[in-house]
Parts: structure tokens; C-alpha cells; sequence
């Protein structure tokens, strides 16, 4: 195919990619592949992995009740949402000391054990899971994977652009530069709407999290303690969160606003706070023989490579770091090998 077809193919596709509607079926399935890459890292201990799991059930099983009452974002409704709330929806302790939880969207959801030890109170550890359910709920991982494509889309035009620039002898380093640019750009441009999907899973976590229970004035508390830490200091329109202080913030005014029934919601923890500590402790203890996310050199880099989701206002350098070198691998597998020099011919 000649340059101008390649680039009129090209722009042709851009619609058609940003356009696309990413199914549960698709997401699940991937959310399951890369469970099969981290699974040798999550914490199968019964007495932590049924602790856990008994929280995030609480959330889950709140979140269909206020599903019936046609609570949540457009997004939300789309599709029969059933499987949300079935048995295989599972949450994870990830033996790692990475302060980190994130969902793939499908039927998982993971909390490091370095976020968990991390936590004051089982207020704290459930308003990060409700967060995370949240994202399910209302399909970010669909929104986010529609946002690539579309990024890609460009990506590859701005290549076919760089082409033609390039010329006939050098498209090839015309195409990359041009796709890389385009692709930075585009994930900028779509770093709000990821700040409007963290932002509506903290509406709809609040909800889940105080129905089910928890303290609505300790909602913020882990997000206070990342600011304690010193980890706002991104400003909001260079990130892909919401500040944390807006964060907490929000979650004082959600706690003030709730009506006076909201009192009757209020249920014993889990775990008590002596129990909740024993956890965590035995976390620790359970960690020294299992793998850790660090190990797995099949999944190290892109498990590094991951946002830190609603834990800090802007990813670490070495996630930013992690992905430059998954897109220099990717970028150097589509270089074509250099051709040998022949050798001069002598001259008489």
C-alpha cells in the first residue's frame, strides 16, 4: 500500500476506533488473562483471604441493593450487570510493597499488602475497596479501554503523517516520531476524563461504603494520610486523579449532606480494631513465603507499569520509567533489521 492510501486508511479507521463499544465479555476475559499472570503473587492464606473477601461482600451486596433503586451513572446500565454482584466477584491481598490497589474492570480486584498494613482502621481499608468496586460499577475499565483505542487511532495517523514528512527514505523514523507525539498528546487530552472516572468512584464508593456500614466521617482518612505523607503535590491538571485534598474535602461534605436514617446503616466492623491488627500483622508474616509482584519477571514491568489507582494524585517515576521501557521493547520489535554493509569493492 502506498504512503497517501496508508494514511487515508488510516484517518478512515480513527472514527471507527473511537467509536467502538468495549463489552463486559471483553473486558472480563482480559481482567481474567492477567489475573492468570498475578495469581502466583495473591495471598491464598484462608484467615486473610476470607477477611477480605467478607468486606468486599458487604460492599457488593449493598451495591446491588442500590442498584435495584437505579442508583449509578449512565455507564452503568448499559449492560445486564448481574455478574457484579455474583460469587465470582473476588477481592485480593497482593503480597507487595507497593503502596497500590486497582481493578481490571472484569471480576477482580486487588489490595497490596503494603496499602493494607498501611491502613489505621478497617474504615480506611474499606473505603479503598468500595472505591475500586465503584470503578467496576460504573465501567471505567470499558471507558478506559475505548479511550486507547481511540488514542491509537491517532497515534497511527499521526505515524502515516510523520511518514510523509519523512519522505521515502526515511518514513520509517518519520512514522515513530510522528506516532509518539500523537499518542502523548492524546493521552493528555484524555487525562480528564479519567479525573471525572475517579471522581464518580468516589461518589459512588461513598454510597456503597456507608450503607454497608462503615463511619462516613472516616471516609478520607487514608487520603488524609497520603497528604500527611506529602503525596499531593501534583497539580490536578497535570494528573490523572483528583487532588487529594479535594478528595477529602468531598467526602466531609458527602458525610454532612446524608440524611438522619443514615445513623441506622452503621454496623459493627468486620474486624475489630485488636483483630484488624493481627491481620495485618499476619500479612507480613503470610508475605515472607509468597512471591511478591517483584518476582514475577513475567509480569514485573507491567505490573510496575501500572496507574497506582486512588492512592496518589499522580504515578511515581517508576511507573512512568516501567512504561517507557515497555514502549521502547515495543517500539524496537517493529525495527526492522539493519541490512549488512557490503563491502567496498577495491579499486584498481
Amino acid at each position: 500500500m502506498k504512503l497517501h492510501q496508508w494514511t487515508i486508511a488510516l484517518l478512515i479507521l480513527i472514527p471507527l476506533m473511537g467509536g467502538c463499544q468495549v463489552h463486559d465479555r471483553a473486558v472480563i476475559d482480559q481482567a481474567e488473562q492477567f489475573h492468570g499472570q498475578l495469581e502466583k503473587a495473591v495471598i491464598e492464606d484462608p484467615q486473610l483471604a476470607n477477611y477480605l473477601q467478607k468486606v468486599g461482600d458487604r460492599i457488593i451486596d449493598v451495591a446491588k441493593e442500590l442498584d435495584a433503586e437505579d442508583v449509578g451513572p449512565k455507564a452503568h446500565k448499559q449492560e445486564d450487570d448481574e455478574w457484579m454482584y455474583a460469587q465470582g466477584m473476588r477481592f485480593h491481598f497482593v503480597n507487595s510493597k507497593t503502596l497500590n490497589a486497582f481493578t481490571t474492570g472484569g471480576e477482580h480486584m486487588y489490595i497490596y499488602t503494603q496499602l493494607f498494613v498501611e491502613c489505621q482502621t478497617e474504615d480506611e481499608l474499606a473505603a479503598v475497596m468500595a472505591h475500586e468496586y465503584a470503578h467496576i460499577y460504573g465501567r471505567h475499565v470499558h471507558k478506559g479501554m475505548q479511550r486507547q483505542y481511540t488514542a491509537l487511532a491517532f497515534a497511527a495517523a499521526g505515524a502515516g503523517a510523520g511518514a510523509l514528512v519523512g519522505g521515502k527514505d526515511n518514513w520509517q523514523t518519520g512514522a515513530a516520531a510522528g506516532g509518539g507525539a500523537a499518542y502523548a498528546l492524546g493521552a493528555f487530552a484524555n487525562m480528564g476524563f479519567t479525573r471525572k472516572d475517579e471522581a464518580e468512584a468516589d461518589k459512588y464508593g461513598f454510597q456503597f461504603y456507608t450503607h454497608a456500614g462503615w463511619d462516613p466521617n472516616r471516609f478520607g482518612d487514608f487520603f488524609q494520610h497520603m497528604i500527611d505523607a506529602g503525596h499531593d503535590t501534583t497539580p490536578e491538571m497535570l494528573s490523572d486523579h483528583p487532588t487529594l485534598k479535594s478528595r477529602v474535602e468531598e467526602s466531609r461534605e458527602r458525610a454532612a449532606k446524608l440524611p438522619p436514617e443514615a445513623a441506622s446503616w452503621r454496623r459493627p466492623p468486620v474486624a475489630s480494631p485488636s483483630e484488624f491488627k493481627k491481620l495485618q500483622a499476619r500479612a507480613i508474616s503470610v508475605g515472607k513465603n509468597v512471591p511478591s509482584d517483584q518476582s514475577l519477571e513475567n509480569s514485573k514491568e507491567l505490573l510496575q507499569a501500572l496507574p497506582r489507582s486512588c492512592v496518589a494524585p499522580v504515578d511515581p517515576q517508576d511507573a512512568l520509567d516501567a512504561r517507557q521501557r515497555i514502549v521502547d521493547k515495543a517500539n524496537a520489535t517493529e525495527q526492522p533489521p539493519k541490512k549488512k554493509k557490503k563491502p567496498a569493492t577495491p579499486t584498481s
